[in-house]
């Protein structure tokens, strides 16, 4: 499949077969990489990578991928560049497309990225932004097809918590995609946007995908195989909003009993990272001192278990990414 010169913006830019062959080809390049077998097929090709928003996996793997592959990489962050002071994201698309042959970009407006794929005249990658999430979906489904030995047409995930995110819209579409049973549990307010929905179920009337987006948790987790939660306040969001969330997502937290609830003993836990599992941070101790809370959105038991697989999914960020370079910059 030759998926070369394309960009990967948002995950309906790519068909359910592009999507899963990423998948395979992030297999067979981490199993060189464990092999020691790696070629440098990417050598000579200069990649940036344009950080408006901090990061520690996205950064990482970008880098790390790169190097095992021969790239050279230019980190480009918050405040180093001229974007969106002195020069706008059309004219700075045209100049970094002249110099590099991709671009990686993690930022908070979709808007941004949109331009930069369509003037860049190169592959343009999102790390993440303020909508959509497509690199941590490729590792999530890889992560799930390590784990579980069926199509993925039958497995079901249940996301719980703040479903308006990037990574909650970007499961939701995803699923859509590719055919999956995918659940959504949170409050009305928090669920994705109606245009998030519509766009998944159009998607889901072709590939056959079950959908289901409510407010109750223990009905929406009983026998699925995965569960999947993010931290419960959302990108660019004020942290004097903290005491708001947690009333308001306290019954939706990966729990033990929550666990019990899918009434599936092998069940897997998956988070795209970071976590409020504990207070072990500056804000998980001051949210204990403030509220008593030792966890938000899932507790230490839980991402601790046998049952969690985040950092399976965090190394799977390197191999995905790894194979989305490789696919549209070419071997």
């Amino acid at each position: 499949m030759d998926l070369r010169g394309r960009s990967l913006l948002k995950e309906i830019d790519f068909t359910k077969e592009e999507l899963l062959h990423l998948v395979e080809l992030a297999q067979r390049v981490r199993q060189e990489k464990r092999d020691g077998v790696e070629p440098p097929s990417l050598a000579g090709k200069n990649i940036a990578l344009i950080f408006d928003k901090t990061s520690t996996r996205t950064r990482a793997a970008f880098e790390v991928a790169a190097y095992d592959r021969g790239a050279h990489v230019s980190y480009l962050g918050p405040g180093e560049t001229q974007l969106g002071r002195k020069e706008s994201m059309m004219d700075t698309a045209r100049v970094l497309g002249r110099l590099y042959d991709g671009i990686e970009y993690r930022g908070f407006s979709q808007d941004l990225i949109e331009t930069l794929g369509h003037h860049a005249g190169v592959p343009v990658w999102n790390g993440l932004t303020d909508q959509w999430h497509p690199t941590q979906m490729l590792a999530d489904l890889l992560t799930i097809t390590d784990h579980l030995d069926r199509p993925l047409e039958e497995i079901s995930v249940c996301y719980l918590g703040d479903a308006r995110n990037n990574t909650a819209r970007s499961l939701l579409v995803t699923a859509a995609i590719i055919g999956m049973d995918l659940r959504l549990a949170a409050p009305r307010e928090l669920q994705p946007p109606e245009s998030v929905q519509s766009l998944a179920r159009e998607l889901a009337s072709r590939s056959g995908a079950r959908l289901h987006i409510g407010d109750e948790p223990a009905a929406a987790v009983h026998g699925v195989d995965f569960l999947y939660t993010d931290v419960w306040l959302s990108m660019g969001e004020p942290e004097e909003k903290w005491d708001e969330r947690i009333d308001q997502l306290l019954p939706y937290q990966v729990n033990a009993a929550l666990v019990r609830d899918t009434g599936n003993p092998a069940v897997k836990f998956l988070h795209c990272l970071p976590a409020m599992h504990s207070t072990d941070t500056v804000v998980g101790r001051a949210l204990f001192e403030r509220r008593g809370v030792a966890a938000l959105e899932v507790t230490d038991d839980v991402f601790e278990s046998a049952a969690s697989l985040v950092f399976d999914e965090a190394e799977n960020r390197l191999h995905t990414i790894k194979a989305v370079m490789v696919a549209t910059l070419g071997e």
